[in-house]
Formats: C-alpha cells, sequence, structure tokens
C-alpha cells in the first residue's frame, strides 16, 4: 500500500475550478455586447447554452481519454482551450465568431477542466466523495462570485475586450498551476478506513462499465430527473442580470446578485455534498429539489423587494449547485470509481441538455411577453416533474447491470 498527501490535488482543482467557473458570470457582459452589437436576448442567451452543451459533452470524451492518459493532462488541455477561447473572444465581431470563441472553444475547455478535478478526488478520496466532489463543484461556483463583480468594475473602466485578455491571461496561470497539482493516485493507492459510517456507505459499491449502466432503467430515470431538475438553475443564471435589471434593479445590485448566487450554488454544492454523505444521496436530492419547485416562482413574485430577492435567489442557485455536486456522488455510489469518469460523463449530458431548455425558455418567454413571470412558474413545474421521477428511484442492492443480464 501507498500512503501519499492527498491535499494537493484539492489545491489543484480549486485553482483550476475557481477560474473555469467564472464562465456563470456570463451574464455580466450581455448588456455591454447587447449595447455595442444590437444583439437580442435570444441570441446573447445561446452563448451560455453552447457552453454548457459543450461542457458536457467534452467532459464525455475527456472520461474516456482520463482512463488512459491521466487527469493532469485534461486539466492542461482544460485551461489551455478556456483561456484561448476567452483571449480569442476579445476580437469578436459577429455573433457567429462569439459563439466559436466563447462558446465552442471555451465551452470545451470547460469540458476537459471540470472533468479532471472529479475524476482526481474520486480517485484520492473514495472515502468522502459527497463532500470532495462537494468542495471541488462549490469551487466551480465560487469562481463567477469572485471574478464577476471584477469583470463588472473591469468592462466600465475599460470596456469589455480588454477585460476579456485581462481574465484570460490571470485565468491561464491559474489553470496552469493547478493542471501541475492533479495528479492521480498511484495503482496500489489505498485511501484511509474511514472514521464512521454514514447513511450512503454500506457497501463498497461495484465497478460498472458504462456499457452496462446505459442498459439499465436507473440511468434513464436519473438521466430525465437530472435535466429537469438543473432547469430553473440554468434558467436563472442565463437570465440574471437581464432579469434584474427588468426588475428595477440598477447596475450595481444586479451585479451584486452575481455574487449572492455564485455563493448559493457554492453553498449548496459543497454543504450538500456533506449532508448526503450523512442522510443519503436521493433524499438530499429531493429535498433540494421541492425546495427549488417553491424558490423559482417565489423569486419572480418578490423580486421587486431587495432581501427577498437575494434570499430566494440564493434558495434557487443552492439547489441547483446541490444536484451537480450530489449526482456526481450518486453515481459513485451505483456504479463504482473505476468507471465514474465515463458513467458520470454520460448523466453529465442531462445537465447539458437543461443547458439547452432553461435558457430557451427563459429568453423565448421573455421575447414573446416581455416578463419572465411563466418563464419562472414552468421551471417549478418541470421541477416537480424531476421530484416524481426521483421519488421512484431506489439505491441497487446488488450490481443492477447484473440483475438485467
Amino acid at each position: 500500500m501507498v500512503t501519499q498527501k492527498r491535499w494537493p490535488v484539492l489545491v489543484g482543482g480549486g485553482l483550476l475550478n475557481v477560474a473555469l467557473g467564472t464562465y456563470y458570470a456570463w451574464s455580466v457582459f450581455v448588456p455591454a455586447l447587447e449595447k455595442d452589437f444590437g444583439w437580442s436576448r435570444t441570441q446573447t442567451s445561446l452563448v451560455a447554452t453552447i457552453d454548457m452543451v459543450m461542457l458536457a459533452s467534452m467532459f464525455l470524451v475527456a472520461g474516456f481519454l482520463q482512463r488512459r492518459f491521466g487527469s493532469r493532462l485534461n486539466a492542461f488541455i482544460g485551461g489551455l482551450l478556456f483561456s484561448a477561447g476567452l483571449f480569442l473572444a476579445s476580437w469578436t465581431t459577429s455573433l457567429p465568431m462569439l459563439y466559436l470563441t466563447w462558446g465552442v472553444l471555451l465551452g470545451a475547455g470547460l469540458g476537459f477542466g471540470y472533468s479532471a478535478p472529479i475524476a482526481a478526488g474520486s480517485r484520492w478520496y473514495p472515502d468522502h466523495l459527497g463532500i470532495v466532489n462537494g468542495l471541488a463543484i462549490g469551487i466551480f461556483a465560487a469562481g463567477s462570485g469572485i471574478f464577476g463583480p471584477i469583470a463588472g468594475v473591469l468592462i466600465d473602466q475599460v470596456g469589455w475586450r480588454v477585460t476579456f485578455r485581462i481574465l484570460s491571461v490571470l485565468f491561464f496561470a491559474f489553470t496552469m498551476v493547478g493542471a501541475y497539482l492533479l495528479a492521480d493516485p498511484p495503482p496500489d493507492y489505498q485511501a484511509p478506513a474511514p472514521a464512521l459510517k454514514s447513511a450512503t456507505k454500506p457497501r463498497r459499491p461495484t465497478d460498472v462499465p458504462t456499457s452496462e449502466v446505459v442498459s439499465t432503467t436507473t440511468f434513464y430515470v436519473l438521466w430525465i430527473a437530472y435535466a429537469l431538475g438543473t432547469t430553473a438553475g440554468t434558467l436563472v443564471i442565463s437570465q440574471l442580470v437581464p432579469f434584474a435589471r427588468a426588475a428595477g434593479w440598477g447596475r450595481q445590485t444586479a451585479a451584486l446578485a452575481i455574487s449572492v448566487g455564485a455563493a448559493g450554488s457554492a453553498t449548496g454544492r459543497f454543504f450538500s455534498g456533506w449532508m448526503s454523505d450523512h442522510f443519503g444521496r436521493l433524499f438530499t436530492l429531493r429535498l433540494m429539489v421541492v425546495a427549488s419547485m417553491l424558490a423559482t416562482p417565489s423569486l419572480y413574485v418578490w423580486r421587486q423587494e431587495l432581501l427577498l430577492f437575494f434570499g430566494l435567489l440564493f434558495v434557487v442557485y443552492y439547489c441547483y449547485g446541490t444536484q451537480l455536486s450530489v449526482y456526481t456522488a450518486l453515481a459513485g455510489d451505483f456504479w463504482g470509481i473505476k468507471y465514474l469518469s465515463t458513467n458520470y460523463g454520460l448523466l453529465l449530458l442531462a445537465w447539458g441538455f437543461a443547458g439547452i431548455l432553461g435558457p430557451l425558455i427563459g429568453s423565448r418567454v421573455f421575447v414573446a411577453t416581455g416578463s419572465y413571470q411563466d418563464a419562472f412558474i414552468g421551471a417549478a413545474v418541470v421541477a416537480a416533474a424531476a421530484l416524481t421521477l426521483l421519488v421512484t428511484v431506489s439505491p441497487p442492492r446488488v450490481p443492477e447491470a447484473a440483475a438485467v443480464r
């Protein structure tokens, strides 16, 4: 057995994810781009959709590469593509160019980079899947809360083009150092025995190959529930600054809303990861989907009351962030760690679908009605459908793939 320090992988994942997570602050750039080019809300919202689809699809590609070449290479590729996409976006003169740089290139970097801390962290910390994945993914969410307001100030002072260039150089440094620290454990590594048992660790899950996972009913039920459950979050994220401005709040309040949302998402990813380690993954997911179902329409109703606006925004993001961390750990519980990068990669495509559905609902409803009311109510209905599916799921007592043979 090889005993090594595990903490460097957490530092590396943190540096990588705090940079990559700044893509969540996309809406802070929307007003300046729409003003300069005259683009519509639907046109600018498509950038967030492309990012999310690329993240989800490239995460799966990165999963296959990770099993052969390791997490560090994925992290280097992710950081390079992300920084290059942001840098090249500063020369944008047309929508296709924006979609190619900030959308396709930056989004591909997100997929490769996002996969690395999850894969490496799960291998170093199989005894704490929930909290470790929650920490890695939580820092990803915190990036927009840290750099979103900074970007807002820079846009006012030097313009969005120079802001893109400044951030790209900074993020290149962050991601390269982070990638260097993201080494996988050696083949004979064994994690320390857990100090206590939790609700989600009655047994060590059998490693189920991806080809067998996709033959199970549970996978498809979770996939649809994941897609529907995260739609409310992707809707609000893609429209946050325009939504806040439409509610009557000024530029500073709208920018602060990004930080509040990022804090909620990061807190949900971390704390709910810990919660799921102790009280169960499915219990945590069901609870958070119920909260999202109630908070999303309430956010619209009380959008003009500042404290309620920030409080409900925090809850919506909290519930959204919870799902991203807990579904990751749930995939490890159900199907094991060995194939986690590809098993969860397929599951993450559901989140990519939510990245299409949420912004599409938000932008199309706003363009058609001049209001976000029906969009927020629709997101609650979609969350209710996700809850209905999650109620039908239970942890496999034996490797599920074996049961369907």
